[in-house]
């Protein structure tokens, strides 16, 4: 009786480095978002004319 051993495929070696990388989709985190709108409110209430808006 003969007995055939079958290997599997060997597995590529480039995708386990790109699962480490944690690659995903392209947009921003909600840490940036936040970061960003912060940045355009103070740079809005930086280009007020404080003379023409105060009572």
């Amino acid at each position: 009786m003969k007995f055939t051993v079958v290997t599997p495929k060997p597995r590529n070696p480039f995708a386990p480095a790109a699962h480490l990388r944690h690659g995903g989709g392209h947009r921003s985190s909600t840490g940036a978002l936040r970061q960003r709108s912060r940045r355009e409110l103070r740079e809005a209430l930086g280009q007020l004319d404080h003379r023409k808006h105060s009572p």
